[in-house]
């Protein structure tokens, strides 16, 4: 186990990877409107645990984001956009550090191929409110 962290540690110096030590060190930054929106994947990818499983991303003007999978049950993780060494990412709250990489219409994201939506599924725009509530009693 200490060799594992060592190298992993390791692997980030050398990759030049910021390393996050608390969410609230991640400036939340707005991101460009092309990025801003509600965004899904489509079809099976190899980055869901199941052929029927579903990736969701909501982003907000403000840099608020919530990453949203579906399949059994709805697990769903507030985050931010960041800009950590030149690259806009997208930060959790458990410090998980996904880079955004807009091509043409699709969003790279997390080992998921995205595409722009109207609307998110309404278990992940629930999960958005309720994140927003909740960002809102703590302001």
């Amino acid at each position: 186990m200490k060799n594992w962290m060592i190298a992993g540690s390791m692997i980030m110096v050398l990759s030049g990877c910021a390393q996050l030590t608390n969410y609230a060190s991640a400036v939340k930054t707005p991101p460009p409107a092309a990025l801003v929106g509600n965004w899904q994947t489509f079809g099976p990818q190899s980055g869901l645990v199941s052929d029927r499983a579903m990736g969701s991303l909501i982003i907000d003007s403000q840099g608020n984001t919530l990453d949203c999978r579906q399949w059994e049950r709805v697990i769903a993780k507030p985050g931010k956009i960041s800009r950590i060494e030149g690259e806009l990412v997208n930060v959790n709250q458990q410090l998980r550090v996904m880079p955004l990489q807009l091509k043409g219409g699709e969003l790279n994201y997390d080992s998921l191929v995205m595409r722009k939506v109207s609307n998110p599924t309404p278990a992940c725009q629930q999960a958005w409110l309720n994140d927003r509530a909740q960002a809102a009693k703590r302001k």
